[in-house]
């Protein structure tokens, strides 16, 4: 998995990689922007969204007030 965590324990390094494959693959894709206005208007509380994790979305939520 990519975009998702896995469904076990996952050490903090790999999460790291996880997710810096899935912004990678994010940052080509022409659907980015739709993706992240969708998953913070759900407020998607898992993965990689947009180019985002959880907690930068969630970040971006509170910035927005």
């Amino acid at each position: 998995m990519v975009f998702f965590p896995p469904p076990s324990f996952e050490r903090k390094s790999d999460r790291l990689e996880r997710e810096r494959r899935a912004k990678a693959i994010c940052a080509e894709c022409s659907a980015r922007p739709e993706c992240l206005d969708y998953a913070l208007e759900i407020r998607e509380p898992h993965g990689v969204w947009g180019g985002l994790n959880e907690s930068e979305r969630s970040q971006l939520l509170q910035q927005a007030g």
